[in-house]
């Protein structure tokens, strides 16, 4: 459930960020993603009226250039990398190529926008590690793991680059700015 909220919150915030996003793109390795994660993007881009396609890139040898200019040719207006190893590997390539390209991107982790994405929503990443010290702690202490419940987060953070912005040429609205957790300068 948590995944399907987080998608629909992040094209969400995308729309924000560009008033004219009519098609998004998701960046996604070849054959190596949970495809319902894929689903949920697909769905909350349907509820926003949002077309969309899915740019898929080879895992063993990505061709991101190729990506990006198939993303242009299919005249998409903001990109979403959907987050796993090899997305996680390309972060800064992606970022730069998305510069290159003056293409708006959402990322579903801080770190691609401190290397030059544009945008992410997520859970905290640090009180995510503080409550899964609680857990270890619990374990430790002779809790079964099987009797702890499931925690989602409850903590999210919305961080904006307005380098990356300014480079793209675009201006993000103030009332996203101030609900932002942090802004890049």
């Amino acid at each position: 459930m948590l995944a399907r909220e987080l998608s629909g919150k992040r094209l969400e915030i995308l729309l924000e960020i560009v008033p004219n996003l009519s098609r998004v793109g998701f960046l996604l390795p070849k054959g190596l993603i949970d495809r319902e994660v894929l689903k949920q993007y697909e769905k909350a881009a349907q509820m926003l009226k949002l077309e969309h396609r899915a740019i898929e890139i080879l895992t063993e040898k990505p061709d991101l250039p190729t990506a990006f200019a198939a993303a242009v040719k299919l005249s998409v207006n903001g990109l979403i990398p959907i987050r796993n190893g090899t997305i996680n590997r390309l972060v800064p390539h992606i970022a730069q190529l998305a510069l290159t390209h003056r293409m708006p991107t959402m990322f579903e982790r801080i770190g691609a926008v401190e290397n030059g994405g544009l945008a992410s929503y997520t859970a905290d990443e640090l009180e995510s590690y503080r409550r899964a010290a609680v857990y270890v702690d619990k374990i430790l202490k002779g809790a079964k793991p099987a009797d702890l419940p499931i925690e989602q987060p409850t903590e999210f953070e919305l961080v904006i680059n307005l380098k990356a912005a300014k480079q793209i040429g675009l201006t993000i609205p103030p009332n996203v700015l101030a609900r932002a957790d942090r802004v890049i300068q």
